[in-house]
């Protein structure tokens, strides 16, 4: 029998994820981040390594290691090929979340994860916390950390839901604008949780 409750942490690209997921972090709470946990089974699960290469040929790994720019540009120009990566890695990140929730032992338990909505994977967890951000904000935070041009960041952008279409699937929405204090907000959601 399950004895946690199990809350994906979502929202677009520059939304402020792992920031707010960190102050969870923080206040005690586990967190699994699945995208840290992609990179883990993308460059170590025989399985993953297997099929991405079958998927992308041999420049998908290169000394051992996931081509990331090689496989970024394929799956940002191919849709298809984006949901038949995405096949393989997330069953697996997904398994492993689940796993690790179960060993954790704590009553509420977090995983942060970009595409929940999409894929459709936000069923499987009993509450939904959405992040959002201004536009322009989160183009300028992916710019910062990324060296990526607001080009590749409005394309990236462009395969997510738009946070209208997340919006009414989420129990939780924080809006991290830095104009509303996060932590009043993490603070509600989780005395609600409880």
């Amino acid at each position: 029998m399950k004895t946690y409750l199990s809350i994906g942490i979502t929202g677009g690209i520059g939304s402020g994820k792992s920031y707010v997921c960190r102050i969870i972090e923080a206040m005690g709470y586990p967190v699994f981040y699945s995208d840290q946990e992609a990179k883990n089974i993308t460059n170590s699960h025989p399985k993953a390594i297997e099929q991405i290469t079958i998927l992308f040929g041999k420049e998908a790994y290169i000394d051992q290691a996931l081509n990331s720019p090689f496989i970024a540009e394929q799956v940002f120009n191919d849709p298809n090929l984006r949901l038949k990566l995405n096949e393989i890695v997330h069953p697996l990140v997904r398994d492993k979340y689940f796993e690790w929730a179960e060993s954790s032992g704590a009553k509420l338990v977090f995983n942060e994860a970009a595409i929940l909505f999409e894929t459709g994977a936000y069923k499987q967890y009993d509450k939904m916390c959405l992040i959002v951000a201004p536009k322009q904000m989160r183009i300028d935070r992916v710019k910062k950390r990324s060296g990526l041009s607001e080009e590749q960041i409005l394309e990236r952008m462009s395969s997510q839901w738009t946070d209208e279409q997340k919006i009414p699937l989420a129990d939780f929405v924080i809006n991290n604008d830095e104009k509303s204090p996060l932590l009043p907000q993490i603070n509600k959601m989780i005395q609600q949780l409880k």
